[in-house]
Order: structure tokens, then C-alpha cells, then sequence
């Protein structure tokens, strides 16, 4: 009888697998992902999206109370009301509609437009608003709401004339010229209490914002050309009252509306220069409950403003915390473009320059960004004599207010005169000052440090971290005295498995206790407490326990709004097991020396947690590679409740598993990797393996890979299901060798997985994308134990890639073989022997492993030339090669339709060469550029490649 049983349930099992088919290119669309997830102030409600790859988004509410819920079709960016008695959100256009129109070219202005939910979360009741620009609620105070909609359609268009036609064509092209140069028009705005239904609409804003309290509602309304009796100006709505105060009535460009802590006192940018000045003067603005108007706090003739320097309108405004002192942005004076200057009669060019700070590249890339930078200036809003105080300038431009504002000094810094190196460094080091808001004074505290410093919470010290030494300092503000913080330990803060040629990383901070009486760092597994004037050793905070049992510690600042942790109350720190890879939380009292507790250690991948602000409640998610993620609230994280069931639709499909394996290097190093297999893997049969690889990716071994068409990573689960083994080694460099490094390491571990009868040695390939590409490529120099190989934006030749541009940013690509990734540690006319064993280029003729490359031609960190050179190396030596360029794509694909299209010829390669399978068109005979965007050649034929 039993053996029966056992071969009923084997039989089973082989049915419930044989009914499970293996992912196809069509699943991609509607796969399921976790979006944005919050819980109300008061903990009863919880709010998240469940967001689809392309397709439209869920919004869900769920009580956690009584089990209700409310789905609503499409909704996204959820907010609730500061009393937990509202939320609102906007309602996406059925995404039908936007490709629609998308089809039809429509002009931005009549593409589908997002519509604002707003929900009573007693009745559940639902109001919706179409056409919803932008919405606020009041940090703080009652349940208010404002919104602001988009432009009524311009519906009046038909059965003119041709003349009529012409001439409001001539209209609306002038009008947008004017628009341009002034003004900008704005949209009605509704303000509403949710409690009263009350509402009250205003025309023409541009802009809008709460006082915290939500007490008062600032508006700047542009006026309208065609209505005449529109509002023009400045107004303050007092929301209790109902009253409406003009703070201007004179029309021009008002922003950046802030008020400050009390919500007592409102300030703002404002310029109302002729519309066609290019150059416009702006002035900060003043109100306070006391006011009936706006006074100009600063202008550009003011004491203290440097000569040719004026108030930035790309600056920010900041209240202290007290609300007495105002920071805002100075800038030079720009120069007005010569419209006199006739643009076919000049050249254009770029000049680059030795003695220039950074490549043209890299300037062109920031030109915009720089114009628009500002300089930190202070006021005494109060002060009986007024004056600006400028504490930054050209050459000390970067700087931050300490103790929210309230102490005496800010923090600047500065790299002028070290930039040059970063071309082949990477980064700058910096030099530190206390600025005083006083009178401008700088008190230099730290030299040329290659790190980064920050004031404490209080601004009692400055810390910072040396990675020259790698240690951490700590600077007293008061009595100017620097103290080295992890002396006398025998423990790195710095990445102890650092295999870069530059000084490793700082670790990180969790961050301050009350009153800056300690600083909580962490090293690779521990938090430690030091005290920042060094007069009390340090302290291991969680006890040595993570160390001991290769367990790493991070603190979760449930409380985004909370300045110091406390040592008085247990927190939660999450944990990742080094050695299994598991992942979890422990609870925890910074302000002693005990153990961490457990609360729960899983084989999962979780979300951080977000807290509701005045309940002890939690909603986070968590998956693992055979569990799609879902949503789940608990009070203590060791009873949990489950809110989603994402992706239901996978149980149909042949999923996967992913297991830890372990072997040794050649050269007796130790290393893992993750081995994924199919869910009805058959020890008794052969699969093919693709080895996909980057640097290190074990950590990963607990997340979940939703089948997406990928930028041009491998698609591990797509292949997993359709029967491969698939490998992801981890690798540790040696410098100078990064290329026999990989061979270390990838190698030997699929020769440890080859001993098992299961894989199939004569059908591996390799995939890899960037730095795995490069490796890739590098591989298939040195070996031929791969039968297929796909290399996605590689490195072919260092010798000429060490002098290229990443095009994204502008940076010059020599510091990544000196400092980063590439790992040579040396320059190119230091070590070209090293450039030349790393790339691939100088041994193509070894090669006799079928490849792909991608590079795209518009790829922003690997120049795109490097596919080339490799791919027309290999077409003269009459290897097989293909290039697959998407034009005008990026490093990574970036555009869905190019996503799919790779992932389909991925499958069709690998198919070929590692089952089998017939080979495609665009192998066999390629497409001519005659047939480009007719034919793409994914037919199946009987010829060979």
C-alpha cells in the first residue's frame, strides 16, 4: 500500500510539472511588482500600489481594523490627510489611451490627463476631478486639500476660416514666444476642506503652498491676456477665516513659497522685469501674520551684496528653525545674450584647455546646472540695521546650515584648485571652514580631505572620514580640537574586502544620540558608539554579536522626522547572515552593550519598514526568488498579516529555485555564487548553463527576479524556466590582473559545477553587461570551454578606452583603470604591458567561442567604438560575431520595445548553440540595412550561422 501511495504522488508531482508550461515573451507586460506603500498617521489604514511593467497600476486600501479594502484602478502617488480621515491620489489614463494618442502624435496638451481621487476613509466614498495637475495637503493641521488642474482644451477650433485660422495660428505661436520670455500662464487651482465640502477656486496659478499648520495657503496667480479682470499677484487664503490677503498686486513671476517653522512668517521669490529682459531681477519677498502686504525683504541694491552679483531665482529659501534667520542664493550677475550677432557669420566649437578644471565634455554636461548654481547668503530678518551676509562665493561655492539653522556658523567646502585630478582620480579632495553667519569670517578645520565631513545634528562637532587613513575624526566646534574616534582598535571601518587600487570606504553612520553625546558608526558587521570628544572609549552598541556570527547590522530610522537616535528606547536594526545570505530584524538598545534580539531571520529579501506616525505598526514587503514580493503590515514583525497577492498567474508557469554553492579558486581562494534550476530539474538528465556575472551577486541569493525584458542583463528566470541552469559566480580582483582574476574565479566555479552529472559541459555559455561584458570578452580570449558567449557593452581595448569620454557625464574614463572597476592601478604609460594582457583586442585570434556584442550608439559610459573594434577584429579574422547597435540607446537599453527585442534574440543565440535549436534569420543572412525597420529577422531557418 505505501509503495502505491509513493508512486501515486511521484505521478503526481510529473503531472503538476508537465501542466506547467515555461515563460514566453508575452508574460512581460502585466508581471506584478510592489510600488509606494504607507500607513496613516493613526495606523488604521494602509495604502500601497501594485504596479505593472507596462500596463495599468492598482491602488489598494486596506483597513487594518475591520478588513476592508478599496481598490482603485490606476491610482498612484497616495497621500493621506494629517487626521487619518482622507487620503488622495491621482488616477493614471487607461494606458490604451496614452499609447493612443501617442500613435496619433497628439501635442503634449491633449495626451490623456491624470484625473484626483479624493476618498472619505469613513464612508469610503470617492470623489474623482478630471484633468489634475498637482495636488498638497497641510503638513500638519486639519484635512484640507488644494489642486491645481490642468488647462481647459482649447475646443474652439473648428468651422473658421482659412483667414481666421492663419491668424490665430500667428496668435498662438506669438503668444508662446511671449510666454517664453514672461510669465507663463497658469491653471485654476481648487482649495477644499474635506470635512466640510466646502471649496473655493482661484484662476491663473502658478503656484501654491501651505503654511505647515495648514493654516494658510500662499498663491501666485499670472493673470490672464484674454481676461482683463483676472487676478494678478500674490495672495494668502487664511483657511480658518476664509479671508484673502494681496500681498502683490502687481503682476510677474512669483515662486518658491516658504514659511517657516509656526508658520507665522511666508517668504518668496519675485521678479517683475520687462518680458523681454532675457537677465530677470529678483527680489525676496516678506510677509508675517501682522502684514497686510509683502514687503521686499532683500533686492539687488542692498548692504552687503557684492558688486556685480545679484538674488538668485534658482536659489532656495530656508527659515532656521527659530525663524530668524533666512538663508537664501546670490549669484554673479549673467551676461545677456548679443542678439545683434548674426549666428551663420561665427563659428562653433569648443576650446579645450590644459588648465581647465574639468574636460568640455563634462563642462557642456553641467553648463546648465552651473548657470543656475547659487551661493548660500544669510540674513537677520529681524535686525534693526539689515544686511546680507555672502557665505559662499566662486571659490568656496558648496555649504550647509548646521542645527537646522539655528547655529552660528554653516559648513563650506571647497575644491578649487584640486579638480584637475579627479580626470584621473575620480573625485576631489576637499577643504572645510566654519563660515559665521555674523560676518562672514571662515575658520578653516580641515585640509584637503579625501572624504566627507558633516556637522552633528546639534552642531556641537564635525565628523568626518580620512580614507587615506581610514579612520574618523571627529572636530569640536567649540573647542576647536580634533580627535581621532577609532583609535586603539583592532577593527576596520573601512570595506575590508576592498579590490579597487584606491582607499576603501567608509562603512557608513547610523547616527547621533541626544545631544550629540555620541556617534553611533558602523564597521562591516557591528555598530559602535563613540563619544565624539573622545574622552569615554568606544563601545561595540551591538555587542560584538554580528562579527561573531557574520551577521551585518544596519539601523532603520523608522522615524524619518527624528534627528537623534535614542538610547533610552529599542530600535530595529535589520540584518543580513554573510553565510547564508538570509536576511531579517533584531531589536535593540544602542545605549547598552547587550546581544541584539532576534525577532525573525528568513530565506526572504525584505523591503525597509515604514512606520505610521502615532502607531506602533509596520507595513513592508518581502519575496524571494520563488515568491513574488507582497505587501504585509505587523505590529512586532513576529505575526504578520499579508495584504497582496501579486502575480497568481505565476503557479502556471515552470518557475525555478536558487541554492548557495561553495567552492575553492586554483589558487585556494574561497568563493560562492548562486545556482538557479529549473523547478522540475531532473537529476538525471543534462541542461545546458549560461553563467551570467558581474562582481558579486551571492547577496542576491533571496531576491526575486520578476521576468522583465532587461536593459541587457541575462533574463534569469525566463531561462530557468525554459530549462537552463543558470550560475552567477561571485569575483574578487587582483590589481592589475582583473581580467585572469575573472578566469580565477568564473572558471573554477563552473568546473566544480561540471562534476555534477546533471550540467552539460559542452553547452555553457557566458552573458554579461558593462564590466560583465568585458569579462566576457576577455573569457572567450583565454578559453574555449564556452560554446557561446554574449557580451553587452564591452571593453575591447584599454589602450584606447583608458583615454575615452563616458559621454553621460562628460568624465574623462582614465580613472576607472587607475582607481575604480577597471582595476589596472597604474597609467597607461606606467604599465602598458598590463592594459595590453587586459584586453580582449590584442588576443581575438584565440577566439573560437560564437558572440554577440551589444554597444549602442549613444551608449553614455562605455564608448561605443569598443563594440566596434572588437566585432570588426573578429569579422577580419572570420570568427562568428554579430553587433547588435540600437540606435540612439543608451549604456543600458533603455527603451522597452529594444528590451524585448533583444530578450527574443537572446533565447533564438542561446537556443542554438546550447540546444540546439534553429537558428534565425539575423544569424544566418543578417538584414540588410535595405530592409532596416521591415524586416528583424527573427524567422527561423535551417541554415547555419
Amino acid at each position: 500500500m505505501q509503495k502505491k501511495l509513493t508512486l501515486f504522488f511521484l505521478l503526481a508531482a510529473s503531472v503538476t510539472y508537465a501542466q506547467k508550461r515555461p515563460l514566453d515573451h508575452t508574460v512581460y507586460d502585466t508581471w506584478e511588482s510592489v510600488g509606494p506603500k504607507q500607513l496613516s498617521n493613526n495606523g488604521q489604514w494602509a495604502g500601497f500600489s501594485i504596479l505593472q511593467q507596462e500596463g495599468n497600476a492598482n491602488l489598494c486600501f486596506n483597513n487594518l481594523l475591520n478588513n476592508s479594502k478599496k481598490v482603485i484602478p490606476r491610482g498612484s502617488s497616495l497621500k493621506f490627510s494629517t487626521d487619518s480621515k482622507f487620503a488622495a491620489f491621482l488616477i493614471k489614463p487607461q494606458f490604451k489611451e496614452t499609447r493612443l494618442a501617442k500613435i496619433k502624435k497628439k501635442k503634449p496638451e491633449e495626451m490623456p490627463k491624470d484625473s484626483l481621487g479624493l476618498i472619505n476613509l469613513s464612508s469610503l466614498a470617492i470623489t474623482k476631478v478630471p484633468r489634475v495637475k498637482s495636488f498638497s495637503f497641510p503638513e500638519n493641521g486639519a484635512a484640507l486639500v488644494a489642486y491645481q488642474l490642468e488647462k481647459p482644451l482649447d475646443t474652439v477650433k473648428k468651422g473658421k476660416t482659412e483667414l481666421e485660422q492663419k491668424k490665430d495660428a500667428a496668435d498662438f505661436f506669438a503668444e508662446d514666444e511671449k510666454a517664453d520670455k514672461g510669465t507663463k500662464e497658469g491653471s485654476e487651482l481648487i482649495f477644499k476642506n474635506l470635512v466640510t465640502g466646502t471649496e473655493r477656486s482661484f484662476k491663473f496659478v502658478t503656484e501654491y503652498a501651505f503654511s505647515k499648520n495648514g493654516k494658510q495657503l500662499a498663491i501666485a496667480c499670472s493673470g490672464s491676456k484674454k481676461d482683463k479682470t483676472a487676478p494678478v499677484g500674490v495672495f494668502l487664503l487664511n483657511t480658518e477665516k476664509g479671508s484673502l490677503k494681496t500681498l502683490v498686486s502687481k503682476k510677474g513671476n512669483y515662486k518658491g513659497f516658504i514659511f517657516d517653522e509656526e508658520s507665522e512668517h511666508l517668504v518668496f521669490l519675485g521678479e517683475n522685469s520687462p518680458e523681454k529682459k532675457e537677465i530677470k531681477d529678483y527680489n525676496i519677498y516678506y510677509n508675517s501674520l501682522t502684514l497686510d502686504t509683502a514687503q521686499v525683504l532683500v533686492e539687488n541694491v542692498f548692504p552687503g551684496m557684492p558688486a556685480k552679483w545679484a538674488i538668485s531665482g534658482d536659489g532656495k529659501l530656508t527659515f532656521s528653525k527659530d525663524g530668524d534667520k533666512l538663508f537664501f542664493g546670490i549669484a554673479p550677475v549673467k551676461k545677456e545674450k548679443d542678439t545683434t550677432l548674426v549666428d551663420f557669420e561665427h563659428a562653433k566649437l569648443d576650446i579645450w584647455g590644459y588648465k581647465d578644471d574639468y574636460l568640455q565634455p563634462m563642462q557642456l554636461k553641467n553648463a546648465d546646472k552651473e548657470s543656475k548654481r547659487s551661493y548660500l547668503t544669510y540674513i537677520d530678518i529681524f535686525n534693526s540695521d539689515p544686511k546680507i551676509v555672502p557665505l559662499t562665493d566662486l571659490k568656496l561655492p558648496d555649504a550647509s546650515i548646521i542645527n537646522e539653522g539655528t547655529s552660528r556658523y554653516v559648513l563650506a567646502s571647497t575644491d578649487y584648485g584640486n579638480r584637475i585630478p579627479s580626470q584621473w582620480t575620480g573625485g576631489t579632495t576637499r577643504t572645510y571652514y566654519l563660515v559665521d553667519t555674523k560676518n562672514g569670517t571662515r575658520k578653516k578645520i580641515i585640509e584637503n580631505l579625501n572624504g566627507r565631513a558633516m556637522a552633528s545634528p546639534a552642531g556641537n562637532y564635525v565628523l568626518y572620514f580620512d580614507k587615506k587613513t581610514s579612520n574618523w575624526y571627529s572636530y569640536n566646534t567649540t573647542t576647536e580640537k580634533t580627535v581621532q574616534l577609532n583609535t586603539g582598535l583592532n577593527i576596520k571601518f573601512a570595506d575590508e574586502e576592498n579590490d579597487v587600487p584606491d582607499d576603501p570606504e567608509a562603512y557608513g553612520l547610523a547616527g547621533w544620540t541626544e545631544e550629540d553625546k555620541a556617534v553611533l558608526l558602523y564597521d562591516r558587521y557591528d555598530i559602535w558608539s563613540f563619544s565624539p570628544d573622545g574622552k569615554s572609549p568606544a563601545k561595540n552598541a551591538t555587542n560584538g554579536f554580528g562579527r561573531q556570527n557574520g551577521i551585518t547590522f544596519r539601523y532603520q530610522a523608522t522615524d524619518t522626522a527624528a534627528r537623534f537616535i535614542s538610547k533610552k528606547e529599542d530600535v530595529w536594526l535589520s540584518a543580513f547572515n554573510n553565510n547564508t545570505k538570509e536576511n531579517g530584524f533584531y531589536r535593540s538598545n544602542l545605549g547598552d552593550t547587550k546581544n541584539p534580539q532576534l525577532v525573525v531571520m528568513a530565506p526572504f529579501k525584505y523591503s525597509i519598514l515604514v512606520k505610521a506616525k502615532d502607531a506602533e505598526r509596520y507595513i513592508y514587503d518581502k519575496g524571494n526568488y520563488a515568491t513574488s514580493p507582497n505587501v504585509y503590515v505587523s505590529t512586532d514583525l513576529k505575526t504578520e498579516t499579508k495584504l497582496s497577492n501579486t502575480n497568481p498567474q505565476q503557479q502556471n508557469y515552470n518557475w525555478g529555485t536558487a541554492e548557495l554553492v561553495k567552492w575553492t579558486t586554483p589558487k585556494g581562494f574561497k568563493s560562492e555564487g548562486i545556482l538557479y534550476k529549473p523547478e522540475n530539474f531532473d537529476p538525471n538528465k543534462k541542461y545546458p548553463m549560461i553563467v551570467y556575472f558581474y562582481e558579486k551577486l551571492s547577496e542576491g541569493l533571496y531576491s526575486y527576479n520578476a521576468p522583465a525584458p532587461t536593459p541587457s542583463r541575462l533574463n534569469i528566470p525566463f531561462f530557468v524556466s525554459n530549462g537552463y541552469l543558470v550560475f552567477a559566480p561571485d569575483i574578487s580582483y587582483q590589481t592589475g590582473h582583473p581580467g585572469q582574476s575573472a578566469m580565477e574565479y568564473i572558471n573554477s566555479g563552473v568546473e566544480s559545477l561540471k562534476k555534477n552529472s546533471w550540467v552539460d559541459g559542452s553547452k555553457i555559455g557566458i552573458q554579461g553587461q558593462s564590466w560583465g561584458g568585458y569579462q566576457v570578452a576577455y573569457l572567450i580570449t583565454q578559453t574555449n570551454m564556452y560554446a557561446a558567449a554574449w557580451a553587452g557593452a564591452p571593453v575591447a581595448n584599454m589602450t584606447s578606452a583608458y583615454g575615452g569620454i563616458r559621454w553621460e557625464s562628460g568624465m574623462n574614463r582614465q580613472f576607472q583603470y587607475e582607481k575604480t572597476q577597471s582595476r589596472i592601478g597604474a597609467t597607461l604609460w606606467e604599465k602598458p604591458e598590463l592594459y595590453i594582457e587586459n584586453s580582449p583586442l590584442f588576443s581575438l585570434p584565440k577566439v573560437n567561442t560564437p558572440v554577440v556584442i551589444m554597444a549602442n550608439d549613444a551608449d553614455g559610459a562605455v564608448p561605443w567604438y569598443q563594440g566596434v573594434e572588437m566585432f570588426t577584429g573578429l569579422k577580419r579574422l572570420g570568427k562568428p560575431a554579430w553587433l547588435l547597435n540600437y540606435n540612439n540607446e543608451a549604456h543600458n537599453l533603455m527603451l522597452r520595445q529594444n528590451r524585448k527585442d533583444i530578450q527574443i534574440r537572446e533565447q533564438q543565440f542561446f537556443d542554438y548553440y546550447l540546444k540546439g535549436a534553429k537558428a534565425p534569420i539575423w544569424m544566418t543572412g543578417g538584414v540588410p540595412a535595405t530592409e532596416k525597420g521591415k524586416t528583424w529577422g527573427f524567422e527561423l531557418t535551417d541554415e547555419k550561422p
